[in-house]
């Protein structure tokens, strides 16, 4: 199975690397919805959170320090949002699990 995140794991495809370890991938979002937007998505194919078993639930743990460490880096200590959609209805256009950063600006609610 293959998909756009997948093709950018095995370096098919290109991005702007934020982070990288064995298990989580950050880059920065090509359509960017905030003056920064990224995402981090895990390096294991997940589809969705919906997707997440006692095997595999360690991944949300490390992405979210991750998260933490380029909020931190990327200095947005006056707040950022964090984005996951699960499922058609829920958005997701892009079947391998991931979480949109966005900050560096306030945020409306509800999002729309």
């Amino acid at each position: 199975m293959s998909c756009i995140f997948c093709e950018i794991l095995k370096g098919n495809l290109g991005c702007h690397k934020l982070y990288e370890d064995e298990s989580v991938l950050a880059f920065k979002d090509v359509n960017p919805k905030a003056p920064v937007h990224f995402l981090v998505i895990p390096k294991e194919h997940i589809n969705s959170v919906e997707a997440i078993l006692p095997e595999n639930m360690d991944i949300i743990s490390r992405i979210f320090n991750v998260i933490n460490k380029l909020a931190k880096d990327l200095n947005l200590s006056n707040g950022f949002r964090i984005v996951n959609n699960c499922g058609e209805d829920g958005g997701q256009t892009v079947p391998h699990m991931h979480f949109h950063i966005l900050g560096g600006r306030s945020m409306a609610w509800p999002p729309g």
